[in-house]
């Protein structure tokens, strides 16, 4: 799989990428990423891809011409464009999955300022997405979340993928994972349950399943 992010910021994905477990997989070849630096396209001598809004109002827009320059310049690289927007299908890990094992590569067009030209929803973005009911400075973070999100579920990203992936939070429809304890069993008297240390398998899988929690939504 390849991630593309097309931003104004490339430092802002580079750096996370650079360590951690991200960092091994691309290392070990589970995916790539390739980012795009939107002032690249501009047609301004002064790298400018942003412009004040028609009809009037606040702030400045991302046009919708560097946008797609962008676009074109990946060629078939390019797979499913994914736009991050308040206003955007709420992201789930059911779609973490899907995109995981449904597409080949994905791309991120991160938003700045005012936000961008809605042309770019209606002709160029094939899902537009949101992480939550709140406003962020720019679409880098919200890229970066979604795209974690999608390959730490790659073949090989993770040790013991199964163990991991499968009995974590949100795997489970409608369920959060069980609380997790580990040593000392006693820390300033506050005490790990005894049946997590009582060696009985069939009691501490009881346990679990009791304690998972439920989402929210």
């Amino acid at each position: 799989m390849q991630i593309n992010f097309i931003t104004l910021f490339p430092n802002k994905i580079l750096s996370y990428f650079s360590e951690g477990l991200p960092k091994k997989a691309i290392d070990k070849g589970v995916f790539q990423i390739n980012i795009v630096n939107l002032r690249d396209f501009s047609s301004d001598k002064f790298g400018r891809v942003d412009d004040t809004v028609y009809g009037g109002g606040p702030g400045m827009l991302l046009k919708v011409e560097p946008i797609h320059k962008a676009l074109i310049s990946l060629g078939d690289k390019k797979g499913t464009v994914c736009m991050m927007s308040p206003s955007g299908i709420p992201y789930s890990q059911k779609m973490a999955t899907d995109f995981a094992t449904q597409k080949s590569n994905l791309t991120f067009i991160s938003g700045y300022y005012e936000g961008i030209d809605h042309r770019v929803t209606e002709h160029l973005v094939d899902v537009e997405l949101s992480i939550g009911n709140y406003v962020l400075s720019s679409g880098d973070l919200p890229s970066l979340c979604v795209s974690d999100s999608v390959i730490r579920l790659l073949p090989g990203f993770m040790g013991d993928s199964y163990g991991s992936l499968v009995d974590e939070s949100h795997n489970r429809e409608g369920q959060l994972e069980y609380p997790q304890y580990t040593k000392p069993q006693n820390y300033n008297e506050w005490l790990v349950p005894d049946v997590l240390i009582s060696g009985n398998h069939s009691e501490i899988s009881k346990w679990k399943e009791k304690n998972r929690k439920q989402t929210n939504r």
